[in-house]
């Protein structure tokens, strides 16, 4: 039996969750039936007309896009613009679109940790962990069930920080409760007051696992109601959040650092700050339109700041604390197609898989 597009589909986003898009973005499946049998998968960064008829050519009939080909709503398709253009093809040549945007700008594992790997950056982390991710569970049990009910919180994704796994807080205490007659206790007796040993144990999970979370933990409780609290928390998601930085092995120079970036990024042109004539080592970037995490670079002491679509006057922001590069749009986020393939490719060995040759770039340099 084959694949469908879901299956697909469901493996991209457990890697990177709709729910870490930016609300502005439409990382979903734009056309298409999620139902249909998958006959092959083409990676882009962009979805456009000549992308759509390179997937029939292939006899693919999925396009996974880092861009979203439509990220505002349209009121009819005529055909008046590209946008509407692609779509009609895809459409009439039943080839589903999907994007997988900012939420793959956002995990540890994603855009951004591609190109620090690009540029033989160590000890590369999130530059701007982003909060508002993660909520609290706390619940009650009997100590005979306790591993029984975390391993299944577990399982459904409960208990991870940063590099640890199956993490859990427990306190014991005493559980009092007066089972009514409509009641099927486990433990106790109708109409009379009980009290049991229990212990309260305490997970973290993300916010969009807490549906699941919870019902694995009634699933697998021996009580018939559970007392718990799910709480949400303001606290960082250090997995989970916008560019990256890191250190360069040993210290370049200015111009050894540019040969560096020019050559591991495949560029031709670099626009940059005024130099400072000091040495770099601490890089950080941001795949895309990143100027908004220059504080957060200048914060965390780095000595370049790359990243695109700067504009004239935000140049002059560096104010002599780094150098800032925009080494272009696409030129940034190109190698994305290849991440797809690659986490495509281990999960899916046996599929029709394909790189776009497709070149995108709607910027020319001369």
């Amino acid at each position: 039996m084959g694949y469908r597009i879901q299956d697909v589909l469901s493996f991209l986003d457990q890697w990177a969750p709709p729910a870490y898009q930016e609300t502005y973005d439409n990382a979903t499946l734009i056309c298409g039936n999620r139902d249909w049998p998958l006959t092959g998968v083409l990676c882009t960064l962009d979805c456009t007309e000549a992308v759509v008829e390179e997937a029939l050519e292939l006899g693919a009939n999925l396009i996974v896009a880092h861009h979203p080909i439509l990220f505002k709503g349209i009121k009819s398709l005529t055909g008046s613009t590209y946008v509407e253009r692609t779509l009609i093809k895809a459409i009439q040549g039943q080839v589903a679109i999907f994007a997988i945007h900012t939420n793959l700008d956002h995990v540890s594992t994603g855009v951004n940790r591609r190109i620090a790997d690009r540029l033989q950056l160590k000890n590369s982390c999130i530059l701007q962990p982003k909060k508002q991710l993660l909520s609290k569970l706390v619940f009650f049990v009997p100590p005979v069930a306790k591993e029984a009910v975390l391993a299944a919180i577990f399982q459904a994704g409960a208990g991870q920080i940063g590099a640890y796994k199956d993490c859990a807080f427990e306190s014991e205490g005493m559980g009092r409760f007066t089972p009514s007659e409509g009641a099927n206790p486990y433990l106790g007796q109708r109409g009379e007051p009980h009290q049991e040993p229990e212990l309260r144990l305490e997970v973290i999970l993300p916010s969009h696992l807490s549906k699941k979370v919870v019902g694995a933990m009634k699933e697998a409780h021996p009580y018939e109601e559970v007392a718990y609290y799910l709480s949400a928390l303001e606290n960082e998601h250090q997995e989970v959040g916008a560019g990256r930085i890191g250190e360069l092995a040993h210290p370049l120079t200015e111009e050894e650092f540019f040969i560096h970036l020019k050559s591991t990024m495949n560029l031709q042109v670099v626009k940059h700050s005024p130099l400072l004539g000091k040495p770099i080592q601490k890089v950080a970037l941001c795949g895309g339109a990143g100027f908004f995490l220059l504080p957060d670079a200048k914060k965390a002491g780095a000595d370049v700041f790359l990243t695109s679509d700067i504009t004239y006057h935000q140049y002059f922001d560096a104010e002599g604390q780094l150098i800032i590069c925009d080494i272009g749009h696409y030129e940034s986020e190109i190698f994305t197609k290849d991440l797809l393939a690659e986490e495509l490719s281990q999960k899916f060995p046996n599929i029709a898989l394909y790189l776009s040759k497709v070149v995108t770039n709607p910027t020319f340099y001369r």
